[in-house]
């Protein structure tokens, strides 16, 4: 049963009865309203049809955010029974190289339109994104024979619930957590940079987070390098810019082992105006044993 797909419009009402008085942060509040004017549709157009969407090309940055995940997951490290994805926006990809490693999968979002569009995928109605030819990229990758429909099978299948999160929350899933914790894993994709007005709430959130994690699990966090800014239909939504070295040391200061940490300069004919990222990086790192964030 995938919860919360039935009732989109289940409203998100983050515990903050430990905060009351203290919680309120006007940069958070001034995204959290940026993000009400974000339309999924725009944004999966600027990011994952051509020219970024384009596959053909194995220097592309689709083919390298889909190698990193799937190379990842081929050492058989990062395995186990549940997997959160932390704000997964309107998309899936990030999850086809995971979902042959855990059996219950949790996609989280701030927005309920995000939740509404994972929806549609997940239960295959008419006016999803088509997310066929990333599938059958990384069951080339993967080259185990799976065809791309099995792929997408196993992760409809494998997906349990749609819930909403707040990363800026002590307890990110709210007070009663319909996913279960702490998980094995956490995918994490351009949500934490792109959702702090500030390095300190970057951390922060990357802090709250990491709570959701049992210690020795794994975190793949996948985000922009030294971006202010990007479109999604007529939002305009701020980023907190961050270098390489600032990621390797949130995740040092999070309590994490930094296992690998890559990154991916944007090309010229990429740069197609919807916003001023510079490159992508990806992290792959393990929780410590016995550190408390």
């Amino acid at each position: 049963i995938i919860q919360t797909l039935g009732n989109s419009n289940q409203q998100y009402e983050p515990d903050r009865s430990h905060t009351a008085g203290t919680d309120w942060d006007p940069g958070r509040a001034a995204v959290a309203s940026a993000y009400q004017r974000f339309e999924p549709g725009a944004y999966l157009r600027n990011n994952y049809a051509p020219p970024r969407g384009d596959l053909s090309s194995p220097d592309g940055v689709g083919p390298w955010k889909l190698r990193c995940l799937a190379q990842t997951f081929a050492t058989g490290e990062v395995a186990g029974r549940t997997l959160i994805d932390i704000g997964s926006g309107p998309t899936i990809y990030q999850l086809l190289s995971a979902c042959a490693h855990f059996e219950d999968i949790t996609m989280t979002d701030f927005l309920e339109v995000n939740r509404q569009e994972l929806g549609l995928w997940l239960r295959e109605e008419p006016g999803a994104f088509n997310w066929s030819v990333y599938s059958q990229h990384v069951c080339l990758i993967e080259g185990k024979g799976e065809s791309w429909q099995e792929k997408e099978r196993q992760l409809r299948a494998r997906v349990k619930r749609v819930l909403p999160i707040d990363v800026h929350q002590p307890q990110p899933l709210g007070i009663a957590s319909l996913a279960p914790l702490p998980a094995d894993a956490l995918v994490s994709a351009f949500c934490l940079e792109a959702v702090s007005p500030d390095l300190p709430s970057f951390q922060r959130a990357l802090d709250h987070i990491t709570t959701l994690l049992r210690p020795g699990g794994h975190l793949l966090l996948i985000g922009a390098l030294e971006e202010s800014w990007y479109l999604a239909g007529k939002a305009r939504l701020a980023v907190v810019p961050v270098r390489e070295e600032e990621v390797r040391e949130a995740l040092v200061l999070s309590g994490y082992e930094v296992r690998d940490l890559r990154t991916y300069i944007m090309p010229t004919h990429l740069r197609t105006g919807v916003d001023d990222v510079k490159g992508i990086f990806f992290a792959w790192a393990q929780k410590k044993v016995g550190v408390e964030v």
